[in-house]
């Protein structure tokens, strides 16, 4: 989930959110911490994270490439013994998947640990239309994990089979929805399934759109959201609502958008610019939901090395409801 580059190397965007609906209070967890350190050590630079159901925390370096791990009941991460990461310098994307295996992209390569650490797989991915890949971000539905290319205009694509993890190939190059637009400039980011894996989201930092695709046929579509510009880093979809996490062409923060049954069109209703009030989120990259909070990844990339502490905020997700 890179942020993007200069405006002029992608499409005007005009004023985003013409109209905002209003909500009831979420549900809040009043004992959980509202901000969780991932490291105190110089150049970390937080990038992606995932909670698993019982609340276990991981979270990506974009600085050094390792991996950290926690309790949404603990404010303090620590360093992941993952093994075989020595040689990544960058990670980004991180999932968890039904096995409890924490899935991670970066570079050229996706590694699947298991929960202790231990390395299950590497996939590395084949240079694209434009040269080598940059993997950005995942998702992991029944039988497949989607990877997004930062460098290239490409999806990946590796088979789940028994269990195990086929090898990572290219499996849509989404230029064709979009052909008079520069190859260089799509700038994949997020990536979303619904929960059958029939349809993906893809975010576009560089045409400030999501792309729906039809995974039967690879069929390519922009979702309609009613505004000119929207091009997400760092998503989450659960059912039909869609968090977004923008932090460009846009007031940085967390977007959440209503779809229609076959996720093609949908209504932002929230917008989210503030870890609390006061206090803008620091260079947001993604998100993950657990329970009826918002896990929200300061990265501090506008700024390189940043500075420490680098911190995870939570807040309260406005879509749920009071009990």
């Amino acid at each position: 989930m890179r942020r993007a580059p200069t405006r002029t190397a992608c499409l005007a965007a005009t004023v985003l959110l013409t109209a905002l609906a209003g909500a009831p209070g979420p549900a809040v967890a009043r004992d959980l911490p509202d901000t969780y350190v991932v490291s105190r050590a110089p150049g970390v630079l937080p990038e992606g994270i995932a909670v698993t159901a019982d609340g276990t925390l991981y979270v990506s370096s974009d600085g050094t490439g390792a991996l950290y791990r926690g309790d949404i009941g603990r404010p303090d991460l620590r360093p992941f013994p993952a093994q075989g990461l020595k040689g990544r310098t960058s990670t980004l994307g991180v999932h968890t998947d039904r096995r409890g295996r924490v899935l991670s992209v970066g570079g050229a390569t996706l590694t699947v640990h298991d929960r202790h650490g231990r390395l299950l797989a590497t996939r590395t991915a084949v240079g694209g239309p434009l040269g080598a890949p940059d993997l950005n971000d995942l998702t992991v539905t029944k039988d497949a994990v989607y990877v997004t290319d930062w460098a290239n205009p490409v999806v990946y694509r590796a088979d789940i089979r028994g269990g195990t993890v086929g090898p990572l190939e290219p499996w849509l190059d989404i230029r064709e929805a979009f052909p008079q637009f520069p190859a260089q400039y799509w700038l994949l980011n997020g990536i979303v399934a619904n929960e059958s894996g029939t349809t993906l989201l893809v975010a576009s930092n560089g045409t400030e759109a999501v792309w729906r695709v039809d995974t039967a046929d690879r069929t390519v579509t922009r979702l309609a959201l009613g505004e000119e510009s929207f091009g997400p880093d760092g998503m989450v979809l659960r059912g039909r609502t869609l968090y977004a996490v923008l932090n460009y062409g846009a007031p940085h923060g967390v977007y959440i958008a209503r779809l229609d049954e076959e996720l093609r069109t949908g209504t932002v209703t929230h917008r989210l610019t503030q870890a609390s009030p006061g206090e803008p989120f620091d260079l947001p990259t993604t998100l993950a939901r657990h329970g009826c909070r918002l896990y929200v990844v300061n990265s501090q990339l506008d700024e390189p090395p940043g500075l420490p502490p680098y911190t995870v905020s939570a807040v309260d997700d406005p879509t749920c409801r009071t009990s």
